[in-house]
């Protein structure tokens, strides 16, 4: 469980950022080992970013999708993504 309570709220990839700095701790930061780990974080950030931006555009607020919403929003971007 994240120390700060709001995390989650705030921070819509912080399984991954977590993720990534526990097999840093396991691999003794060998940042080569957690290759994976990093490119799945930064593909979470591009896509939350690229959410709220078009919320931003289309004027919805707030821009950054409460965590109830997540998971219905990630579904749809990921259907109506081109192939």
């Amino acid at each position: 469980m994240p120390k700060n309570p709001d995390a989650e709220k705030n921070n819509p990839c912080l399984k991954e950022q977590e993720m990534s700095y526990k097999c840093l701790d396991k691999n003794n930061y060998d940042h080569g080992k957690c290759e994976m780990y990093f490119q799945n974080y930064k593909n979470c950030k591009h896509f939350w970013g690229r959410v709220m931006n078009d919320r931003k555009i289309k004027g919805i607020q707030p821009y950054l999708p409460n965590i109830a919403e997540r998971e219905s929003i990630k579904a749809e971007y990921m259907n109506a993504s081109p192939k």
